[in-house]
């Protein structure tokens, strides 16, 4: 196996011309299985890390790394190669999914001076009390 080079995300190279990755980009589900095919085993897994390492394209990366065999992305990206092959054979979490309490997190904003009054117990809004605001 090759030495594992880091490189910053600017200076990594995307393994297909930038013609493939628009059509990749664009493609449906099944539409990017078949493009994801024409491109052999290896360019395949450079080209899952490459998208997997960029957040908006990390859905294409585990999708393409569906198609990949485990020793490709492992020769590709080491461990990460690994991780990246078990991740694409998870089932999808459904987004926006309750957290284990089975309640959503509410954040409430609060007024810097106080609770203010309820806008309900106000007869005339234009006549709100500068001290209660």
């Amino acid at each position: 196996m090759l030495p594992q080079v880091c490189l910053p995300l600017e200076d990594e190279r995307c393994p297909v011309d930038d013609q493939t990755l628009g059509q990749i980009y664009r493609a449906s589900p099944h539409g990017l299985e078949e493009l994801v095919a024409t491109v052999s085993p290896q360019a395949r897994a450079m080209l899952a890390i490459y998208c997997y390492r960029r957040a908006h394209l990390a859905s294409i990366g585990l999708a393409i790394a569906a198609e990949c065999a485990r020793d490709d992305l492992v020769q590709t990206a080491g461990p990460a190669g690994a991780v990246l092959f078990d991740r694409s054979r998870e089932p999808l979490r459904p987004t926006g999914a309750l957290p284990a309490s089975g309640r959503r997190k509410i954040s409430l904003g609060t007024c810097a001076s106080g609770p203010g009054v309820p806008f309900e117990d106000i007869d005339d809004p234009t006549e709100i009390d500068e001290e209660l605001v």
